[in-house]
């Protein structure tokens, strides 16, 4: 893409307004934690200080919007708290310039690091820096820079305080994450009776999983209905996806395939029901029509072998679903023979080494986070310096701009910063007109500051151009209020926020951190994933009595986890104005989708996984061995922009094509479920070699068992 191209495709971007569901209730509470600061602040102390505990107050609860499992008032206190002492010892350094840049420059440089723990910590810590440098400019003393500080706290506590008093939707984004995967799988369920091979996001699944994981207070007080569902959606999708596929023993037409197809809308119907009841907390509600189809004695009669294990396992785990959307099993809502999940987030406190140890994995030279850590820290300097140079005054409106656009992915960068830019103009036009025309005095100047905060929190989810008209407004009242010449903190903002972005984008543009030469790494890393998930499935048929049901789930996870960063970083690679180095465009969704069939083909695997007390199946464990080695080196291929060879899993595969003589003729060895998968697995390979391939040659292929 060229940079031309690429411009355009990030502006167009930065400025599109979405239509999202909106949260009234959750935006008045912030709005009203602000007004309550504010007006008690003005009252008691008057508006320098009101400004500073509006600051305060008002990043507490842009921190409690942010996407995180966490409760929101630890959010709101721990963005008080940072935003407290980050102004007061800037305010401290602040009379001594070498000190403060110094300080300025680690302070944003760690904020930049903060990124490596999650989006949510990196904009809590990027917001406060942003933030600092408006807040050390309004103290006159140190004693008045603790006072400040110590109401930006009491904003932090304010905002905790009211959400801990008047919740809304407790539990509400827990339960949304797991009704929209039991959503997914409805809707993945209904798709396969059009598409019996079609494919399955499973970001909603990681999602829930996610958000499954609760501190050990909150464990204490999850709702039943939260607490079990999620581990047998993750079972369901291979039931799902194996009863749909013919590979498995149902013809792709006749009775058999219609009774299919009557099951598979039936179970969407049901888990549909499940997801609602789970989002509103509400009693299920089905129709007898989708119980019959599930639960009548045709499925023992028309289906046989696999189809009808899949069948008994899906109304099985359907039974489970409604026992606890419904809360009838044990007094904990549960049925008896399932376990919670009890997978526990790390406290606060037990938090920070798992920061420490994530941000010290993105210690090398070719890491996003450190190169956006290096990048932000060396712009915010030099738009301080620019800032100060500049003859309006107000310098740090630059630095604050780039510190709050810049994000370690190049399009969201720039999307930003025309964002900004474009909210900025709109905003401060808008303020101009009212200050215009209705002249307001500090207390006014207040109301209308907490009236766009209040907007800000309303429309946040709509755009980022959209919340900068409101933070644009809302930051020209504020400091109206605390005694600033309205028309000039207007000409400042507008050309320092355009030097700021300008900044930024020019920043990425010297020092970048492009995906797009990264995107084989990460295809060789899905790769990897997916080779072990199969060995680690085929392993249980080799070994059924010492199988191990959690080492399989975890290479899921790492399978899912690995698809999600290649699909994140094809996204960002194709808004690049970078030319593809060994991969093309069509390459990649090619190879894409011949992974995405590999880890698919080992799901309906794991599907039919015997019992402890089944026969090993001979030749399992060589085939698992085989997919380990061959997977390795296909990863260090790609890599190396070679061609993968699959010859260890054709070997292994071909051992299952000798027959040897019976009674009644001949008999291929091994299981027929896993002997099928096998062919599955190595067509699925196959196909990835042919992707990669793009001087348009193929590969040997053993098209006798991918037939078979």
């Amino acid at each position: 893409m060229s940079w031309l191209r690429a411009l355009k495709e990030t502006a167009r971007s930065g400025l599109e307004i979405e239509r999202q569901r909106l949260e009234p209730l959750i935006a008045f509470r912030g709005a009203a934690g602000l007004a309550l600061v504010v007006g008690t602040s003005l009252v008691l102390f008057g508006p320098e200080i009101a400004a500073s505990s509006a600051f305060g107050a008002f990043q507490a609860a842009i921190a409690t919007f942010q996407r995180s499992w966490r409760p929101r008032p630890v959010l709101a206190l721990v963005s008080g708290a940072s935003l407290a002492v980050s102004t007061f010892v800037g305010y401290v350094s602040a009379s001594h310039p070498v000190l403060f840049l110094c300080l300025l420059g680690a302070w944003t440089f760690l904020a930049g690091l903060a990124w490596a723990a999650g989006p949510t910590g990196g904009i809590i810590a990027s917001s406060n820096v942003a933030i600092m440098l408006v807040t050390i400019t309004l103290p006159t003393s140190v004693v008045d820079a603790a006072a400040h500080a110590g109401m930006i706290l009491a904003g932090g506590v304010v905002q905790a305080a009211l959400i801990v008093l008047f919740p809304v939707r407790r539990w509400g984004a827990q339960r949304d994450a797991l009704a929209d995967a039991l959503a997914a799988e409805a809707d993945y369920a209904r798709r396969l009776r059009h598409d019996p091979v079609a494919p399955f996001d499973p970001l909603p699944l990681m999602t829930a999983r996610s958000a499954a994981a609760v501190t050990p207070r909150q464990a204490r007080r999850r709702p039943a209905e939260l607490q079990g569902a999620r581990g047998i959606a993750e079972r369901l999708r291979p039931v799902l996806a194996s009863l749909a596929d013919p590979a498995m023993g149902v013809p792709a037409d006749g009775l058999e395939r219609a009774w299919v197809n009557e099951l598979l809308g039936a179970a969407g119907s049901v888990l549909d029901a499940a997801a609602r009841a789970v989002r509103h907390g509400e009693p299920v509600h089905l129709s007898a029509t989708d119980l019959g189809v599930l639960k009548t004695p045709d499925n023992d009669v028309i289906l046989v072998g696999p189809a009808r294990r899949a069948a008994d396992r899906l109304a099985a785990l359907l039974d489970d679903v409604l026992e606890i959307a419904e809360g009838t099993g044990t007094d904990s809502g549960l049925p008896e023979h399932l376990t919670p999940d009890t997978r526990h987030r790390p406290t606060l406190l037990r938090l920070v080494p798992v920061v420490l140890k994530a941000i010290r994995r993105e210690l090398y030279r070719r890491s996003p986070i450190l190169r956006h850590a290096i990048r932000v820290a060396v712009v915010a300097v030099c738009g301080y310096f620019v800032g100060e140079a500049v003859p309006l005054g107000h310098g740090y409106w630059a630095p604050m701009t780039a510190v709050m656009v810049m994000r370690p992915e190049f399009s969201q960068t720039y999307g930003r910063s025309v964002a900004r830019f474009g909210g900025t103009l709109v905003g401060v036009g808008l303020a101009t007109a009212i200050v215009q025309t209705a002249h307001p005095d500090a207390r006014l100047s207040a109301l209308l500051s907490v009236v766009c905060a209040g907007l800000m929190y309303l429309l946040m989810r709509t755009g980022y151009a959209v919340s900068q008209v409101c933070v644009s407004a809302y930051v020209v009242f504020l400091l109206g209020m605390a005694g600033d010449d309205w028309s000039q903190t207007v000409t400042e903002r507008i050309v320092l926020t355009l030097v700021g972005g300008l900044l930024a984008m020019v920043s990425y543009a010297i020092y970048p951190a492009w995906e797009t030469p990264r995107l084989r790494n990460r295809l060789a890393e899905w790769l990897v994933a997916d080779g072990k998930y199969a060995a680690t499935v085929v392993d249980r048929y080799a070994d059924p009595a010492h199988r191990d049901l959690e080492e399989v789930r975890d290479a899921l996870i790492a399978t899912r986890e690995a698809r999600v960063a290649w699909q994140e970083a094809l996204a960002t690679a194709q808004h690049e104005p970078v030319r593809h180095r060994g991969i093309s465009r069509a390459a990649a969704t090619d190879a894409q989708h011949a992974l995405a069939q590999l880890g698919r083909s080992a799901m309906v695997l794991e599907a039919h996984l015997p019992a402890r007390s089944a026969d090993p199946v001979p030749g399992a464990a060589q085939l698992a061995e085989a997919l380990r080695r061959a997977t390795e080196k296909g990863a260090k291929a790609v890599r190396e922009r070679r061609l993968p060879d699959w010859q260890p899993v054709v070997d292994a595969v071909a051992h299952w094509d000798v027959a040897t003589p019976t009674e009644d003729g001949t008999t291929p060895v091994g299981d027929p479920v896993v002997r099928r998968g096998a062919a599955l697995l190595l067509e699925a390979l196959e196909e990835f070699t042919r992707a990669l391939d793009e001087r348009g040659g193929s590969t040997r292929v053993s098209s006798t068992l991918a037939k078979n």
